[in-house]
């Protein structure tokens, strides 16, 4: 009861400091964020910032979550492409909005794609997770009605991400160099992108390289 509470107080705080939809804001009010930190830091869990999960990477925190799925704009039965599982709080939230069947997420640290799909399967989000370099993109959920990247993409969105969304699909990514990104939101046409710059962040840079499965 004290993590529902606490998640419930989360929801008004992100409500007060953010214009998301209500949408959004019950997809987050629904995944239990304690689930996906480390134990000993799930007294942290329900505050309003980022919080490592190891390896150099973090859960982000609740509002960015929020601020990045309701760019998104996705619906129920939407495929949804994302770069950068972690500990897979971000694809949960996604997933209680369009049905985590429909959710093909690529991580590059194999631990924590292993630990993603227990914590997947425990908690009964049929989410795809497989270890490889998201910057390739996945074909076997495309074409995508919306991707989006958990962390910086110095060099920009990779073409195989936009060449794997649809016509009119949105891809939702943090972009620019290690010291602060902008968080873009680019729509996809038939003759390239339209993109919309929306905040200024801080995320942790994009991994890749050769890697198996």
């Amino acid at each position: 009861m004290a993590y529902e509470e606490a998640r419930d107080e989360l929801v008004r705080r992100i409500e007060r400091r953010e214009d998301v939809s209500e949408r959004t804001l019950d997809a987050i009010r629904a995944v239990p964020r304690h689930e996906f930190v480390p134990e000993d830091q799930r007294d942290r869990a329900y505050g309003d910032h980022p919080v490592p999960i190891g390896h150099g990477q973090t859960v982000s925190a609740p509002h960015m979550v929020a601020i990045m799925v309701d760019l998104l704009a996705v619906d129920e039965g939407d495929h949804v492409y994302e770069v950068g599982t972690g500990s897979g709080y971000h694809a949960a939230v996604v997933a209680e909005i369009v049905g985590g069947e429909n959710v093909y997420s690529v991580e590059y640290v194999e631990p924590l794609a292993e630990d993603a799909r227990e914590r997947f399967d425990r908690l009964g989000y049929d989410v795809h997770v497989r270890v490889g370099d998201g910057r390739e993109g996945w074909a076997a959920g495309a074409p995508y009605d919306a991707a989006y990247l958990t962390c910086g993409a110095p060099e920009g969105v990779p073409d195989s991400i936009i060449e794997q969304t649809r016509p009119g699909g949105t891809i939702v990514a943090p972009v620019g160099g290690r010291v602060g990104q902008d968080l873009v939101r680019l729509t996809v046409t038939a003759d390239g992108v339209e993109r919309e710059q929306h905040a200024r962040v801080q995320f942790v840079p994009i991994q890749g390289g050769p890697r198996d499965g």
